[in-house]
């Protein structure tokens, strides 16, 4: 099989890098297709790691194709595998993102969403190419340990989860993060909007939050605000 640069409808994608590499091989080896290494790597302890959990898959060491497919950056190892379908559990709190735009952010905020044990991301589109070696770089390998999965709007995602407590992130909200209160005996999902636009003003209910800031700046970043939000949310609900 020729390995190509990524591309959206590739039914494969790579990690780059080390860390996110071993993290492949930890929680989705089945779906594992190669491994290729630098020849300038001399990590004795990284490789015998990767050896050992490679199984039967190959390993090349192929500095033309490390090359090619990290663009230049400072990657010495890549492992391919097959994209994957992850549902969301039902039975566990989530994290909505409502159209997301930028490969950076998302990987940003999938490390978070790991970080405070939310493991369910749902994806409305529009919204940026989570199996991206960008965002998976981004996200140093939490992308896999995560269910993310894609919804077509809003609605069908309510529809298919309709005993979650929808809490949307907005700047029109009234009550503050600070007075919100998070019931642990019951289902969440905590749904943030578009980096540039936020939410649709229709989304706008008793059960809207706003993450209050100073004057000194226009808005919070959408990673800064989820982890915020994530970490005020596990602190009322661990």
């Amino acid at each position: 099989m020729e390995i190509k640069n990524y591309k959206k409808d590739s039914f494969y994608s790579y990690s780059l890098g080390a860390f996110p590499t071993i993290e492949l091989l930890k929680k989705h080896p089945q779906d594992l297709i190669k491994i290729y290494v630098h020849s300038s790597f001399k990590n004795e302890e990284v490789l015998s790691l990767i050896n050992t959990l490679r199984g039967n898959h190959e390993i090349e060491f192929n500095d033309k194709m490390i090359n090619k497919l990290s663009q230049k950056e400072n990657c010495f190892i890549i492992g391919i595998f097959k994209k994957y379908n992850t549902p969301l559990d039902s039975n566990e709190n989530h994290v909505v993102l409502v159209n997301p735009s930028n490969m950076g952010n998302l990987g940003t905020i999938i490390r978070s969403c790991l970080g405070f044990n939310i493991k369910n991301i749902a994806v409305i589109k529009p919204g940026v190419d989570y199996f991206d070696p960008k965002v998976i770089r981004a996200s140093m390998g939490a992308i896999f340990s995560l269910n993310i999965h894609y919804f077509n709007n809003y609605d069908e995602y309510c529809k298919l989860f309709p005993n979650h407590v929808k809490r949307t992130f907005m700047l029109q909200a009234n009550k503050t993060l600070q007075e919100a209160v998070f019931d642990k005996n019951k289902l969440s999902s905590l749904v943030f909007g578009n980096e540039a636009t936020g939410l649709d003003d229709s989304l706008l209910d008793n059960n809207s939050i706003i993450i209050r800031h100073s004057k000194e700046i226009d808005s919070l970043n959408l990673p800064s605000s989820l982890a915020i939000a994530l970490y005020e949310f596990s602190k009322q609900t661990k």
